[in-house]
């Protein structure tokens, strides 16, 4: 009897193990992107993260671009289930609060979303750390600026790239002075050229543009200016190696393969998930050539004490 017993726990443990790995099997991906893909930015690199699951594991991927309207969202989520999708990233904080109302709805879907809070089962929100690569601009713009005067085109106050770099340019020059203008909007390229204007007239000469749709227009007429820019979310010295100093880089389709694996390995945490230098999601883009060696060192040597210490260079001098 106990023979058959052992037996009969073998069986309900290997058939059990069989319906896990079942759940766990990665079918097909979804992609939802509030903008088109070409924006050699952001929504790029969701696309370009998409693409690497799709080789790299082998799956099915569906993108839709544009999806910018709660019944767009719920349309392209019903669409994508009847499809059998059993992963979906919703590329921004946008797809948040739609997604936290269907999840419940498709309990076969995992969601993934950015940098928004959330809840439930079966659902994932990817944080970047922000502050501190702004930091590390800001200590970079302070030591390069000729006129003491900074500016910051930035989307919306929420990012906190842009009190990090606040507080990393007046670290060592408390003299300089930040003037932080919000476009409210990721596209509204118009708005940003305004307020570029505006700032170059005023004797600004390093510019941070933290909106990554309209980052790149204000790169062009910061060059014509002849003077600095700080990429963001993506490596831009390709722009221009005499007017980008460096660039905040956010490895966006690192985490979308994280993701992809962790789902798979049945390891992918629901709530709320923050990365950083440390998890190498984040870092500084290559320098130019205009940068002295010493100040890159600088500025390469605090990245190192932050990742090694979780300490900002004001936080381990205590000032």
């Amino acid at each position: 009897m106990d023979y058959f017993l052992k037996i009969g726990l073998i069986l309900v443990f290997l058939l059990s193990g069989c319906v896990q790995a079942e759940e766990n099997q990665l079918e097909k991906v979804g992609l939802l992107l509030s903008n088109p893909i070409d924006d050699n930015s952001w929504n790029s690199k969701a696309y370009q993260g998409i693409l690497n699951i799709q080789s790299k594991l082998d799956v099915q991927v569906f993108v839709k671009e544009d999806v910018n309207s709660r019944d767009q969202i719920f349309d392209a989520i019903e669409s994508f289930s009847n499809e059998g999708i059993n992963l979906v990233f919703g590329h921004g904080h946008s797809f948040g609060e739609p997604f936290m109302e269907l999840n419940d709805k498709h309990p076969q879907i995992h969601f993934v979303v950015f940098n928004t809070e959330v809840e439930g089962d079966n659902i994932t929100s990817l944080h970047f750390e922000g502050y501190a690569m702004g930091y590390f601009a800001g200590l970079l713009a302070s030591e390069m600026t000729v006129t003491d005067r900074l500016g910051v085109i930035a989307a919306f106050p929420f990012q906190p790239e842009v009190e990090g770099f606040v507080e990393g340019a007046t670290l060592n020059n408390p003299e300089v002075d930040v003037q932080v203008d919000y476009v409210y909007s990721w596209e509204n390229v118009q708005k940003a050229i305004d307020f570029f204007h505006e700032m170059n007239k005023s004797g600004v000469d390093i510019y941070y543009p933290a909106g990554d749709g309209y980052h790149i227009a204000i790169i062009e007429k910061i060059k014509e200016s002849e003077n600095y820019a700080i990429g963001y979310v993506g490596d831009h010295i390709d722009l221009g190696e005499s007017t980008v100093l460096t660039s905040t880089v956010q490895h966006v389709e690192k985490l979308y393969e994280y993701v992809a694996n962790s789902y798979v390995n049945n390891t992918l945490d629901k709530g709320n998930l923050y990365f950083d230098f440390a998890e190498e999601v984040i870092s500084l883009g290559e320098f130019s050539n205009e940068v002295p060696d010493a100040i890159r060192q600088q500025i390469e040597g605090a990245i190192e004490v932050y990742i090694d210490s979780g300490l900002l260079p004001h936080e381990k001098s205590g000032k």
